[in-house]
């Protein structure tokens, strides 16, 4: 099934052989999408915690959805984790807006991992 994507790329200048694009999804299935931050501090384990904080994947609007999420921690006793998940299902919030609520546990780095989580932003 093929789903309509509109959008725009961002383009650095070619002066860089190893230069990047960024593509900015505007619309799914006709529908406007739209992002959340999210951010916090993860469980203290082995004599230490670690801050982070990214944006959700794009997700249409007006539809029942989750996000995608990825991001890196801080680095702290000298070394970092990765955090990656799928948030919950859009809880309604009383201005007609909504949040997502996220958890999971950080990739093992260290011979250790921690346990993160939250609600993202409106």
């Amino acid at each position: 099934m093929d789903i309509p994507v509109s959008g725009f790329m961002y383009a650095s200048d070619d002066s860089d052989p190893m230069h990047s694009h960024r593509l900015y999804i505007t619309s799914w299935d006709g529908r406007p999408v739209h992002v959340h931050g999210f951010s916090g501090i993860t469980s203290f384990d082995d004599g230490h915690s670690h801050q982070y904080a990214g944006q959700t994947e794009p997700a249409p609007t007006g539809v029942p959805h989750t996000h995608r999420y990825f991001t890196f921690t801080s680095v702290n006793d000298r070394h970092r984790h990765q955090i990656q998940g799928v948030t919950g299902p859009a809880i309604p919030y009383g201005n007609g807006g909504h949040y997502h609520e996220f958890n999971g546990f950080t990739s093992v780095e260290e011979a250790h991992r921690h346990h993160y989580g939250g609600n993202t932003g409106l």
